[in-house]
């Protein structure tokens, strides 16, 4: 048995006991490569176990691959989730990996994705090479490679289409790519596959245990805006951009308890896959390592029974990144219900209307930066402040002061939109959580948290509460989840809240005049 010299995140005896437990608490934190076979395989996977003696250990798919495995036909590599320890936060490699996830080496050479992250091409890609095992545009390739293989498993599309869908600008390029790695052509692998219903398109997206859906759900539901999203008891919907060619969506959980979250499309060209299933992935926070969250925070004696109570609790993320910005500035000092209220106002009023009977209760596209910069906002009930404000950050994304980019470090993110006008601390710090998913975005002036952090009935202030925090460093956002659900005072059944208080979620307002 050996382990991969760049992957030293787990102990070769930890991944020895999860092999052997097949624990998908691990899945996707390594791979299991046979020399025999030249195959690398899931934690979980059913074959027999092979002999410790042939067996390598790798931290990642792409380095496998770079070391000439090819990925198991029966535990499916591509099914695992992402280790979002290398692609959260502010490290190099992490801003990188983003980058590299929103398709960037496609069009791009390696120096431009350098250049992005502040590094140098070489230096980049040692950094690459040292901890993941593999160079940038491995992982780029493998990506692609991983993707295509599950549209050819799980969906009938035409192998032409798959081959656009995972990135490929042709055919014949594709064809010899996936054949080269994985020593089979495409439609060698390729089996149709029964569609849930005419025009639907379905994708697993797996995510590693434990992770509470119905969690997810309620946060999801007491801010959906009707006409542009719908949340029921087993899934979440909405319609997708652009207007030009709408479509539509919606998440519910795999059947028979599968680690996986089930995606069925609508109307959406095979272009927009890859970018549909990132931002999903990060708006359910599929890609996170709940124990290693877990871990790290639960030194802290008041975040302790709470991770015990909700191990699953995941980062709720959003769709679109200018989309979260309104909710948060409409949002600001109002209850969950006046922000929903005014937000579904704002769609309605300027968001483009679809044909009647485009999906069911759907008919609305979220508006666009270029609908709102000149708005009359008060028509819908905003102040006149409020109002500017929206219409402030509307011109500012539009001139590029400020984005939405992923790779963006904390700070500069943060700095960038207090420096408008009517957004202070808590408000950039929502957004980065709700639009990046940040895991270490903290909203030090949240009133909720200076309530409940401490237990004696005091109230902190924010440079306390600041410091206090430190020590959840880096995965502060998922100690505030916990907070704000926790504040909540409900105990939810394992199946369902009550009716009476599924919309009951409450928002924390932010302190101060922002």
């Amino acid at each position: 048995m050996e382990i991969n010299g760049a992957f030293t995140a787990l102990d070769p005896r930890v991944c020895e006991q999860a092999r052997l437990s097949r624990d998908a608490r691990f899945d996707g934190l390594f791979f299991i490569a046979v020399k025999s076979t030249r195959i690398y395989c899931r934690p979980m996977c059913p074959a027999p176990s092979p002999k410790p003696v042939n067996i390598t250990y790798y931290g990642n798919a792409a380095a496998a691959e770079a070391a000439g495995y090819r990925p198991c036909l029966r535990c499916r590599p591509e099914l695992a989730p992402g280790d979002g320890a290398w692609r959260r936060g502010d490290e190099a490699v992490a801003r990188a990996l983003k980058l590299i996830d929103q398709g960037m080496l496609a069009e791009q050479p390696l120096s431009a994705l350098a250049e992005r992250v502040g590094l140098g091409e070489r230096q980049l890609r040692r950094l690459f090479t040292d901890r993941l095992g593999a160079a940038p545009i491995g992982v780029h390739g493998t990506r692609r490679l991983l993707f295509a293989k599950q549209l050819l498993t799980e969906t009938s599309l035409p192998i032409t289409e798959v081959a656009l869908a995972s990135g490929f600008g042709s055919l014949r390029r594709f064809n010899a790519t996936f054949l080269e790695a994985y020593r089979m052509a495409p439609r060698d692998l390729r089996r149709q596959t029964v569609i849930s219903q005419e025009g639907t398109l379905v994708l697993r997206l797996g995510y590693r245990p434990p992770y509470d859906f119905v969690a997810m759900l309620d946060f999801l539901r007491g801010r959906a805006l009707p006409g542009v999203e719908s949340v029921d008891e087993h899934g979440y919907a909405r319609v997708i951009g652009p207007a030009s060619a709408p479509g539509w969506l919606r998440v519910s959980a795999w059947p028979n308890g599968e680690h996986a979250l089930k995606l069925e499309l609508h109307g959406v060209a095979p272009t927009r896959l890859l970018d549909i299933v990132n931002r999903l992935r990060r708006m359910f926070d599929l890609d996170a390592d709940p124990h290693a969250i877990a871990a790290a925070l639960s030194h802290d004696a008041r975040l302790r029974p709470l991770l015990k109570k909700r191990p699953g609790l995941r980062l709720p993320s959003g769709w679109d990144g200018f989309e979260i910005a309104m909710r948060a500035i409409i949002g600001q000092q109002v209850s969950v219900a006046a922000a929903r209220t005014f937000t579904a106002r704002l769609a309605q009023e300027f968001g483009e209307a679809l044909p009647e009977g485009f999906a069911p209760g759907l008919h609305h596209l979220f508006p666009t930066p270029e609908a709102l910069a000149d708005a009359d906002l008060t028509r819908i009930g905003l102040t006149r402040t409020r109002a500017d404000t929206v219409r402030t950050v509307a011109r500012a994304v539009l001139d590029g002061r400020v984005d939405f980019r992923g790779e963006r470090m904390l700070d500069d993110f943060i700095g960038r939109w207090v420096a408008l006008p009517g957004i202070g601390p808590w408000t950039a710090n929502y957004i980065a959580m709700r639009a990046l998913g940040h895991p270490d975005a903290f909203p030090a002036d949240d009133l909720v948290l200076q309530k409940a952090v401490p237990t004696d009935g005091s109230r902190m202030t924010a440079k306390a509460l600041t410091a206090r925090a430190q020590a959840w460093r880096p995965w502060r956002a998922y100690a505030v989840i916990q907070v704000w659900k926790d504040s909540m005072g409900v105990a939810k059944p394992p199946i369902e809240e009550p009716k009476s208080l599924r919309n009951k979620v409450v928002i924390p307002a932010k302190a101060g005049t922002q």
